[in-house]
């Protein structure tokens, strides 16, 4: 799951959480580390422009600092950026900073890129929005060789050069995953090509099976044999009967009709799902999360 709180779009944002302390985090991550889900994601922007303001918020957490410190207080559960804008910053900086956090957390971290959307915040850090796609291209292949376990990385490409420059210390998983987020045509290229999972963005469940069989075609046309792990967000949830209005769009109901349509994503050939509860406090989310965990997740692999 995304972590609530650090990132608070009034797309997706519940009311409490604009009140929410660290302290409040922090319990929903120990929450997820103790029963059982995979990964905490944390979302990326530096600066919101006014014009977007009124819609996506300028709460945005740092995402490496706020898995540092949720890589403090957790054991288990892996800690994934999603997604890093990483054409943002220098690889050699963004590879600095996501070594340092995989090493101290013990080999939990996924990387998960993606390639920015707000034009202002771009052109505010002098980084080159109009052509973002190749420089996410770049960036991510940089990252590849620079997060990977040899302490002088070497990569030459046209933005950016580096050898001879050692870096430690060194991720302690050896080398960082890299999961491509997005739906369009040339992020599920760049996941085919370039990344170890994928994640798409708000694809309904009548467009995944052809999005993940075009993935498939594109890594086996550029002769890439190792897995790839494909994974999806779901519709928002509620476990059991709400009593009060949860949206349309929500699965609601008995734990095992909510796992049987949660299976339909597997059938698809989707690896993981990405969850968001509704709730409107953080003892009711904690709450959502662990009945899901032990009445939901246990019927999943059925």
């Amino acid at each position: 799951m995304q972590l609530p709180i650090q990132s608070q779009s009034a797309i997706f944002a519940e009311g409490w959480e604009a009140s929410a302390t660290p302290a409040d985090l922090a319990e929903i991550a120990r929450t997820a580390d103790r029963t059982g889900f995979a990964y905490l994601a944390s979302c990326d922007h530096v600066a919101i422009p006014r014009r977007l303001a009124d819609a996506m918020g300028t709460v945005w957490y740092d995402p490496v600092a706020t898995l540092a410190f949720l890589a403090g207080i957790t054991e288990r559960v892996l800690l994934m950026s999603h997604v890093a804008v990483v054409g943002l910053r220098h690889p050699l900086v963004t590879a600095k900073q996501y070594a340092t956090l995989d090493h101290l957390c013990g080999g939990r971290l996924v990387l998960g890129v993606g390639a920015g959307h707000v034009p202002e915040e771009f052109r505010a850090l002098g980084a080159d929005f109009e052509g973002r796609g190749g420089l996410l291209d770049e960036t991510v292949d940089a990252l590849r060789a620079a997060l990977g376990p040899e302490e002088y990385p070497e990569f030459a490409g046209e933005r950016f050069a580096f050898s001879g420059l050692g870096q430690l210390p060194r991720p302690a998983q050896g080398r960082v995953p890299v999961w491509v987020g997005g739906s369009s045509p040339a992020a599920v290229r760049r996941a085919a090509v370039r990344g170890d999972g994928w994640l798409p963005q708000g694809d309904p469940r009548d467009r995944l099976p052809a999005q993940i069989a075009r993935l498939k075609e594109l890594r086996e046309a550029a002769g890439i044999e190792q897995p790839i792990v494909v994974g999806a967000i779901t519709e928002p949830l509620y476990v059991g009967d709400p009593g009060w209005p949860v949206g349309r769009r929500t699965l609601t109901g008995k734990p095992q009709a909510l796992a049987e349509s949660l299976r339909a994503y597997a059938a698809m050939g989707v690896h993981q799902i990405q969850v968001r509860f509704r709730s409107r406090s953080r003892d009711e989310l904690t709450d959502q999360m662990a009945a899901f965990a032990a009445e939901v997740a246990p019927h999943l692999d059925a």
